[in-house]
């Protein structure tokens, strides 16, 4: 009784730990992500790469996603490549200027993971007008409460979204 008993307790230790990790952002999927993608910390570096933004995101329930960055030939490729997401997120500040917060990874082909995360399924029709696909959010540069993989992020905001961007 008392070997099952700490079995449990250490089961239980082991996931509030899992949570924890993934609520505060000590992922370490988020950390090969931003060593992955740190150049994207300039947004002239997204554009120069083919991104091209699409309108700030932010949620019915409150929180945003920012301002994704899209590589359209990414996204075509259905490729999962660390160093190459398919969405590149901006949160809109008050100067005008543009804070790099997360990465967005897409694919049509599934079910999709990446380093063992999977991707959610978003079937069509959807908001976006594209068929079914798969994607994953990594917040790996602004914390998000809720969760590392959440698509929302309640501490992201686009009410600068029509400031000046670089």
């Amino acid at each position: 009784m008392a070997a099952a008993l700490s079995s449990a307790c250490t089961t239980l230790a082991q996931a509030y730990q899992d949570g924890a990790a993934s609520v505060s952002g000590a992922s370490p999927l988020a950390g090969k992500v931003r060593a992955a993608n740190s150049r994207f910390l300039d947004v002239k570096a997204a554009t120069a790469e083919g991104y091209a933004p699409i309108p700030c995101a932010s949620g019915i329930t409150g929180g945003a996603m920012g301002i994704h960055y899209v590589n359209g030939d990414y996204l075509k490729d259905d490729k999962v490549d660390i160093a190459r997401p398919e969405a590149v997120m901006y949160e809109p500040m008050a100067d005008g200027s543009l804070k790099l917060v997360a990465v967005e990874y897409i694919t049509s082909k599934g079910p999709a993971a990446l380093d063992g995360q999977l991707f959610n399924f978003n079937s069509a029709p959807n908001r976006y007008g594209l068929g079914e696909f798969y994607e994953l959010h990594v917040w790996a540069w602004k914390d998000n409460p809720t969760g590392t993989f959440v698509d929302m992020n309640p501490k992201v905001s686009c009410e600068h979204a029509m400031a000046p961007t670089q």
